[in-house]
């Protein structure tokens, strides 16, 4: 046990050592990915939040813009009743065993309609119609209708207004 036998004690207590200042290092190691790794998990949890958000707007815009198409139509099929548009609906019940009237009809056709866009969009929705009669020479029609609705705020408390307009013409007269 001369010199040899020194040398490895020196090397084993050298080793020792080293593991002594190292214990830890790879926990601290693990909490900063985990830090790192939440920091992403919640920038990935809030673009989830905002692609949410801009979905649910697009349906909104969607369903505002196929119901005053839907609107149009009524009103293309009852071009003698253009002004009965611009009132408040009632339930005349229009169907194929009543018969009704063009005024009737627009009311009807304006009570189902709002009914219908109030089941596709929040409660807060309003809607707008605005005729302008045809001016002779012409038999056209001009007619705007604009819906409004709220939504919730992403950026700070309360709502933000939001609307969809259109416009069309329609022919009040044969031949337009």
């Amino acid at each position: 046990m001369s010199t040899n036998s020194i040398d490895m004690i020196k090397v084993n207590n050298t080793a020792n050592l080293k593991l002594r200042h190292c214990q830890g290092f790879t926990l601290l190691e693990a909490l900063i990915g985990f830090l790192i790794l939440s920091i992403g998990m919640l920038g990935i949890a809030s673009l989830q939040a905002i692609s949410l958000k801009s979905g649910k707007t697009s349906v909104y815009g969607s369903v505002a813009m196929m119901k005053v198409d839907e609107l149009f139509e009524s009103m293309r099929i009852n071009p003698t009743a253009l002004s009965d548009y611009t009132l408040s609906g009632s339930n005349n019940g229009c169907t194929d065993a009543v018969n009704c009237n063009e005024s009737a009809l627009a009311l009807d056709d304006v009570f189902w309609w709002e009914k219908n866009l109030t089941a596709g969009l929040p409660d807060t929705a309003s809607t707008t119609v605005l005729v302008t009669p045809a001016v002779a020479p012409s038999k056209m029609a001009i007619v705007t209708v604009t819906v409004t609705w709220s939504e919730r705020n992403k950026n700070a408390a309360g709502s933000v207004s939001k609307n969809y307009t259109a416009t069309s013409n329609i022919c009040t007269g044969i031949p337009c």
